[in-house]
């Protein structure tokens, strides 16, 4: 299964009414012993244990990029790619729009306070 296949399945299992960050499917979607570092324009994956916290976030940052170019990539409808946001709780970006996602998740039952989602609509991946 392809990083972009794991990422539609993780984004799958998001239920109506919740949502997840791009670092939760990160996580959901690479090895948790992996990941992605970026070096130039070439992507090796490289085990973590001996990284520095500096390297690891690098990681994690592009783990995160990563999903987002997946998920923008994403045509079919029946990936919920509007219930994924930024860890910081906004909306973050939409291939159709931040207003179609504001639009989509609030006819989930999903509450957007001053920009942001409060923590009780996120779930666990």
């Amino acid at each position: 299964m392809s990083f972009t296949e794991k990422v539609y399945f993780a984004c799958k299992c998001i239920p109506k009414g919740k949502v997840a960050t791009y670092s939760q499917l990160a996580r959901a979607s690479t090895n948790f012993r992996k990941k992605f570092v970026r070096i130039g324009n070439s992507v090796r994956i490289s085990n973590t244990i001996n990284k520095p916290k500096s390297a690891r976030a690098i990681s994690r940052a592009n783990a995160c990029r990563a999903v987002g170019n997946a998920l923008n990539k994403n045509r079919s409808r029946s990936v919920p790619c509007h219930r994924v946001i930024r860890s910081d709780g906004t909306v973050g970006g939409f291939a159709r729009g931040t207003r179609a996602k504001i639009r989509m998740l609030r006819s989930e039952g999903v509450e957007i306070k001053n920009g942001k989602i409060p923590p009780r609509f996120l779930c666990r991946i």
